[in-house]
């Protein structure tokens, strides 16, 4: 580990100003189109001395999930016969939005914090990956196994013309893989997520005539009552993940009616439910669409759900978990405090590696408190000197555990 933390420790400056060029291109999704980041992240991998393959999803691909283009990077380094380890970013991000006090794409470095949209989520580790890879590299530290970088542009849209595009058209088949997240656990389960658009359906009229109309509001309030009483009983179903707690309910848009004077017509709503790892699926989106129907009782309306996104939880397996341990005993060893591991309430493009049957764990440059880095948030940010510490714990686990691979 000695020499790779030197080979690291002398280009800090370098890896820093990597992220800040990664962070002053936007690639806000939506609306998707990551192009232009997929270009400049191609040149400063270039810059690096890699071969970067670029891999354009089919516009057909694109178009069902809702993407105008994706362009999904790749880098390969063989040094021997032996397993293949991938390492997944996503440089896709969510808009800035307001409140910011620095600008969202300037990349200021402040405090030892780098400020920018994707500092934390996940361009960091485009900078962790690459690093760690190219310290591998230079300081002759493998003479077995396969390295792949595959940094992926559409996360935020579900990751299926990402990684999940990837792997099932075989441009890429790992062994082993570890993707985006935090510095002080190594993750090996999160949960899963449901995105369902509700429409309710009336009948227009004049406010002063309104009974000869159907009120789609109206007819909206139930549904709305019945789901927030439903969350409340989903307290009662508590995960064994530490970090999961219990599943989540969310009605996270509403728009309907046409102006003040109108009885409205349509109302349409949209429900984010965040689905534990001992959930099915399935069952949880039958239960949220029977729950709506029932109380969907008012004569004149018609109703609409919609599926507009499952993601499946990510579940630990014994195979991860024993790859868990090669990263968290080098993470301990760097950070210097006991690392263990942890499940994550989001959902990330790590459930597709592990769909595949890809022994998959979760671990990058972030701090010790995920609120921390404000992902998703004004002032999104990451602690400038895990850039080069979770490198060196990437590079470590991976010594580690090609040398111990039978």
């Amino acid at each position: 580990m000695d020499e790779l933390k030197e080979w690291l420790r002398q280009r800090t400056d370098e890896q820093i100003q990597m992220l800040q060029q990664l962070v002053q291109v936007p690639s806000d999704n939506p609306p998707g189109d990551c192009i232009a980041h997929a270009l400049r992240a191609t040149e400063l991998l270039e810059q690096l001395g890699f071969e970067v393959e670029q891999h354009s999803v089919p516009e057909e691909v694109c178009k069902q999930h809702g993407l105008p283009r994706v362009m999904n990077l790749v880098v390969r380094h063989r040094f021997g016969p032996g397993p293949t380890i991938a390492l997944n970013a996503h440089g896709d991000v969510v808009p800035p939005g307001g409140g910011w006090s620095k600008d969202p794409y300037g990349g200021v470095v402040e405090d030892g914090w780098l400020y920018g949209r994707g500092a934390a989520v996940s361009k960091s580790d485009f900078v962790t990956y690459a690093y760690a890879l190219k310290a591998l590299i230079e300081t002759r530290a493998l003479a077995a196994g396969c390295v792949e970088l595959h940094f992926t542009y559409d996360e935020e849209s579900g990751g299926f013309t990402g990684p999940a595009w990837l792997l099932s058209e075989e441009i890429t088949q790992p062994d082993y893989a570890v993707c985006a997240a935090f510095s002080y656990h190594v993750i090996t389960a999160h949960n899963g997520c449901l995105h369902l658009d509700v429409t309710v359906e009336g009948r227009s009229a004049h406010a002063a005539w309104h009974q000869t109309g159907v009120d789609a509001i109206e007819a909206t309030v139930p549904m709305l009552s019945a789901l927030y009483r439903h969350r409340e009983t989903l307290e009662e179903r508590v995960s064994h993940y530490p970090g999961v707690s219990c599943p989540s309910l969310v009605i996270g848009t509403i728009e309907g009616g046409i102006n003040t004077n109108v009885v409205p017509d349509r109302v349409s709503f949209s429900i984010d439910r965040r689905i534990i790892p001992e959930e099915s699926p399935e069952q949880v989106e039958q239960e949220l669409r029977a729950l709506i129907a029932s109380v969907a009782s008012q004569a004149g309306v018609r109703l609409s759900i919609t599926q507009r996104l499952l993601a499946k939880p990510f579940i630990s397996t014994p195979a991860s978990e024993q790859l868990a341990d090669f990263f968290a005993k080098a993470a301990q060893q760097v950070v210097g405090e006991p690392v263990g591991t942890a499940a994550m309430p989001l959902y990330t493009d790590a459930r597709h590696y592990s769909e595949a049957g890809v022994p998959t764990i979760m671990y990058g440059a972030g701090p010790r408190d995920p609120l921390d880095a404000n992902g998703h948030r004004a002032d999104e940010r990451v602690p400038v000197h895990l850039l080069t510490d979770a490198a060196l714990v990437i590079a470590s686990g991976i010594n580690e555990l090609f040398s111990n691979h039978k």
